[in-house]
């Protein structure tokens, strides 16, 4: 049981603008934690120095401001995955005293998208420049309560294998920043898309190996589809809440979209 006061966190990556999906992403965070008595941390999340822009992330904190979607946190100062170097590498010192962490020189082409078999495990390769960092994943099911979905389990170490830490070029990965923030930052109920729901057994692994002791509850709520039937894309430009702002729609509308696109489940939205 969570004991500590809600706090739930609204974070986007500004590797594009904000769209309709982020808008629906957005609602359920706020009202979530309003309903619950929660705050709301905004966090950017730009642990990937190759696609974030400062523009983006310009238009993202313009865009939440217009749309009426105020943090209770971590807006001033602005947190941002790029300033919390110091706190990763302190969580991977304390990952190397729980856990088996090592160098893998795997590349994604290598990989072909495939399960990591663990084939550098036992290389003992030297850590440097051009090789990730890994942490060995044993067999074992986590167990979890979405509050949308109930009770479920997954099995890491079956879904991905070894997760990998810190890619090849050095960046901290996805699964690792995610799991270190929300642990640092007394996240206690993470609310976002279904698309992230098979990453939650193997953050509550990492978080487990990085000594938090009361997991977080999650709320994996629907997506918004494109009119292929696929997750709205930042790379597709998909409904841009920047472009419906320059054809005339108010806020108020746009939020109205994007609870109607999530309603009905139509393509085109």
């Amino acid at each position: 049981m969570i004991d500590d006061p809600v706090l739930t966190r609204f974070a986007p990556s500004p590797t594009g603008y904000l769209h309709l999906g982020h808008v629906v992403n957005a609602l359920y965070v706020w009202r979530t934690a309003r309903q619950m008595g929660g705050r709301v941390l905004l966090r950017i999340e730009d642990h990937d120095r190759v696609r974030s822009r400062p523009e983006y992330e310009a238009a993202i904190l313009e865009d939440l401001a217009w749309l009426g979607f105020v943090p209770d946190e971590g807006l001033r100062p602005l947190v941002r995955q790029s300033d919390r170097g110091q706190l990763y590498e302190e969580a991977l010192a304390r990952l190397r005293s729980t856990a088996h962490v090592y160098a893998c020189d795997c590349s994604r082409k290598r990989l072909a998208g495939e399960q990591y078999d663990g084939r550098c495990r036992a290389r003992g390769l030297p850590e440097g420049p051009g090789r990730g960092l890994r942490v060995r994943i044993d067999p074992g099911v986590e167990r979890f309560i979405d509050l949308r979905l109930g009770t479920l389990e997954q099995e890491p170490a079956g879904q991905s294998g070894d997760l990998l830490i810190r890619d090849r070029d050095g960046q901290w990965t996805y699964q690792f920043a995610v799991t270190v923030d929300d642990m640092r930052q007394g996240i206690t109920h993470v609310i976002r898309g279904a698309d992230l729901l098979d990453s939650t057994g193997r953050q509550l692994r990492l978080a487990r190996l990085l000594g938090r002791d009361i997991a977080p509850a999650y709320l994996h709520h629907p997506l918004v589809l494109n009119p292929t039937g696929q997750k709205l894309s930042k790379s597709e430009q998909a409904a841009a809440i920047r472009e419906m702002r320059r054809a005339g729609l108010d806020a108020h509308a746009v939020i109205g979209a994007a609870e109607a696109a999530l309603e009905e489940r139509r393509p085109g939205f």
